[in-house]
């Protein structure tokens, strides 16, 4: 004879509130991955420049404007000034103000920066939202997009990337360790393709 017996341990019920916790812990878990996880550098900063978050890819950047200075709570002086400027437009408070401009640190190091105010409760204080976008891995994403819209040979494909991100054809053709001549005859057949696409969309 077979029997069968609870051995399940008993479980405690859980109030309301800890289940209510539990779940905007979760939902903090949840949206800091999200933050960490975007390509765009996000920092948020009081309105003295200390920084309150800044992910991942915006600490990158920021090393990269400040040339390698990697200080934990640095904001480089490019960024603050634009936050400055936000601060100073906080006299006219019924207009919504989104400052936009690029940092150029060289050709192929081009940010887009956009700086704005962020109503933020649980602060109990404004902060700002920075937000930089690193424009040459924003034209990569969409160079990878046109390989396969276009139909690109992987050769076209390589050098398609490099002219996208500012290459010039001369450094394209050191880049690959190629001619100048190939880099043009290829740069050819991709505008030739490009053109092809066009006329079959219309």
């Amino acid at each position: 004879m077979i029997s069968i017996t609870n051995t399940l341990a008993p479980t405690a019920v859980e109030s309301p509130e800890l289940n209510n916790a539990n779940l905007k812990t979760k939902q903090l878990d949840f949206l800091q991955k999200v933050i960490e996880g975007l390509q765009d550098g996000i920092l948020i900063l009081t309105e003295i420049g200390e920084i309150v978050h800044a992910n991942a890819s915006a600490r990158s950047i920021c090393g990269q404007i400040s040339q390698g200075i990697s200080q934990a709570n640095f904001v480089p002086p490019a960024i603050w000034h634009h936050c400055k400027s936000l601060i100073d437009w906080s006299l006219f408070p019924n207009q919504h103000v989104i400052l936009s401009d690029e940092i150029v640190l060289n050709k192929f190091n081009i940010f887009r920066l956009r700086v704005r105010w962020l109503d933020v409760d649980p602060l109990q204080r404004p902060c700002l939202l920075v937000t930089i976008e690193n424009k040459c891995e924003t034209l990569k994403n969409v160079a990878i997009a046109e390989v396969k819209k276009y139909d690109l040979t992987p050769r076209e494909a390589e050098i398609w990337l490099l002219y996208r991100c500012n290459y010039s054809y001369k450094e394209i053709a050191v880049q690959l360790y190629i001619s100048l001549n190939t880099v043009k005859k290829h740069m050819k057949n991709i505008h030739a393709k490009r053109q092809a696409n066009i006329h079959t969309q219309n």
